[in-house]
Order: structure tokens, then C-alpha cells, then sequence
């Protein structure tokens, strides 16, 4: 059994703790907090061992969280863990990590360099495979890397320019913004993405904008992705519809919004409404010629987990994690519905 621990359980930390203890091959160590906020004492009540920096001991104790130690005890158990602190917290944990000579994953906000490489399962799983510590790319750059290397299966990608509408927070993220007004991110092209992009696919030719918009439910991408060679719109969502971790949105269905998608979800009986896949608008697919067209939403609370899951695999030598992680998880292929 891999012991995993998960320092940081916010948004990612506690669905990635959630998805270890689905792992018939891992062992949730404990989860990492440094305030005793409602979401450690829900992880506490649900059983789950709470580590935290030996100054905060008395504080959690007052809250009525017994402490099964601190961080650092909490590291010591692991195999290996997984950073889900905020955005550049990570690299300072890492010289921890390095001291303690223990392999640790790193979330899409942290640099490209704080792992040995960028990881997106679909993309590169067999490279990271050995390495000891890697970068999991943002929600949204984990959603284009899938479907790149998805149709990159049917004929190769020569080029790829997309627009990504971004969701300005997360549903519990209060105090953020905007709240009437769509905000370029940045005005400057190309946006961050598709330098993200390469840092996993090094040699394409990647461009892409991206605008905030005043909602906190989903990421909207729109792609058009140039080929090496003819294809027909049949190839396409044939290759669509047999990959796990993508899944089509039926014309037929009558969803029109990421608003409707997260009803299926609560429909469907996700936990926490979470969709891990990459849910393509099936009237958005079109092609002409060498060019794919394509819209798909990305819920950006759920969609790193399994490449998370896959990463814990990764770093301890494992060379075959995705099917497990697909059925472990209940993620899906073909159509949503």
C-alpha cells in the first residue's frame, strides 16, 4: 500500500483525500490543516487524522480537533505526498519534501519548475513514471491537454488556438470578483494557458486568450485545433466517445449551460456535484477540412483529482495507474447521459 498524505484541504486537498481512500492499492496517512476552519471538523468527524504546525496544537485542541501530530510527523508516515496548499506555498514546503527525502506532487498554480516535469495523464503518464516530484497542471490546462491528446490520436495536432472563459472563483470563495463585468486575463496574447500547455507539449503551436467571467460554476473552452491530415467529424467523436475522461454533452439532451450541468450532476448523485470529466458540447463538435472545432466545459473544483491519483502512482514507479484510477473513481467515458 502507497501511504499518502495530502498537506492542505481546501478545494483539491479534500477531494484528492476522498479519492485516495477509493484506491485499492493506497492508504490516506492524514490530511494537513493550519486553521480549524468547518472543513477540518468535518475531515475529523468523518475519521480522517488531522496534522498540523505544532504552534496551532492548543487552537485545534480549543476547537475540539484532536491533532494526530504535526506536519511534519505527518510527512515522516508518508510514501508520499500531495501539496494542495495555496499557490506558492508548495516550493516552500519543497526543500521538506527534499530534506525528508520523500516524493511530492504539486498543483497547476505553483511554477512549471517545481516539479521535474508538468504531468497530464493522458499526455505524458509513461514519462513521469520514476520521477519523484511533478507538477499537476491547472484545471484548465488539464482540460485542453486531454483534448489535444485525445484528437492528436486520430490524426497529429499541428496547431491549436483556443479561448478559454474562465470561472472567477470557486462556489466558496466569497470575496472575490468580478461581479458585473468581463475581465480579459490578461489583455496581453497568448494567456498563460497555452504556455502551460507546453510545458507539457514542448514543441506545439499553442495561442490562447482568456476572459474572467462573473460566475463560479465552470470553465468554458472553445478550441480550434489544426491536423496534420483530413479527418471527418465520425473520427472525431468516435475517438471522443472511447476515451476516458472525456464525455459528450447530447444535442438532444437540451443542456445549454454549465448551470444545467451541474443540475445533472445532482441528478446523476455526484459527490459534491463534481465532474471530473471533460464534458464536449456534441452539436459544438464541427470539422472542415484539417480543422476540429470544439466547446466543452470544465469543472474545475473536480477535474485535477485523477491526474493527482495517477501522479501518486507516477512517483512510486508504477507504470500502469489510469484504468484504475477510472474505475476506483467511477469516472466515465462515452455519453454523460
Amino acid at each position: 500500500m502507497i501511504k499518502v498524505s495530502v498537506n492542505g484541504y481546501g478545494t483539491i486537498g479534500k477531494r484528492v483525500a476522498d479519492a485516495t481512500l477509493k484506491q485499492p492499492d493506497m492508504e490516506l496517512v492524514g490530511v494537513a490543516k493550519t486553521s480549524p476552519n468547518y472543513e477540518a471538523m468535518v475531515a475529523f468527524k468523518r475519521g480522517m487524522r488531522i496534522f498540523v504546525p505544532k504552534e496551532s496544537k492548543d487552537k485545534f485542541i480549543g476547537a475540539g480537533i484532536e491533532p494526530s501530530g504535526t506536519i511534519d510527523e505527518m510527512i515522516d508516515e508518508s510514501d508520499v505526498v500531495v501539496d494542495a496548499t495555496p499557490n506558492g506555498v508548495g516550493a516552500e514546503y519543497k526543500k521538506i519534501y527534499v530534506e525528508k527525502g520523500k516524493p511530492a506532487l504539486f498543483q497547476g498554480g505553483e511554477k512549471s519548475n517545481v516539479g521535474e516535469m508538468s504531468f497530464s495523464a493522458l499526455c505524458n503518464y509513461d514519462e513521469a513514471v520514476g520521477k519523484k516530484y511533478l507538477r499537476v497542471v491547472s484545471c484548465n490546462t488539464t482540460a485542453m491537454l486531454r483534448s489535444i491528446c485525445t484528437v492528436n490520436k486520430v490524426s497529429q495536432v499541428k496547431k491549436v488556438r483556443g479561448t478559454v472563459i474562465r470561472r472567477a472563483a470557486d462556489p466558496k470563495e466569497y470575496k472575490k470578483g468580478p461581479i458585473n463585468a468581463l475581465v480579459p486575463d490578461p489583455a496581453s496574447v497568448p494567456s498563460h494557458h497555452a504556455k502551460d500547455v507546453n510545458t507539457v507539449l514542448k514543441d506545439l503551436d499553442i495561442i490562447t486568450m482568456a476572459v474572467i467571467s462573473p460566475t463560479n460554476l465552470m470553465h468554458v473552452h472553445l478550441l480550434d485545433i489544426e491536423l496534420e491530415k483530413e479527418v471527418t467529424r465520425e473520427e472525431i467523436l468516435k475517438q471522443v466517445l472511447s476515451t476516458p475522461r472525456l464525455v459528450i454533452v447530447p444535442g438532444k439532451a437540451g443542456i445549454n449551460s454549465t448551470a444545467e450541468l451541474v443540475e445533472l450532476a445532482r441528478d446523476l448523485g455526484r459527490e459534491r456535484n463534481d465532474i471530473p470529466e471533460v464534458m464536449i458540447f456534441e452539436d459544438s463538435i464541427y470539422v472542415k477540412g484539417k480543422e476540429v472545432f470544439m466547446m466543452y466545459a470544465v469543472h474545475q473544483e473536480s477535474i485535477v483529482v485523477p491526474e493527482n491519483i495517477d501522479a501518486v502512482r507516477a512517483v512510486s514507479g508504477i507504470r500502469e495507474s489510469i484504468n484504475v484510477t477510472n474505475t476506483s473513481m467511477g469516472i466515465r467515458k462515452g455519453y454523460i447521459i
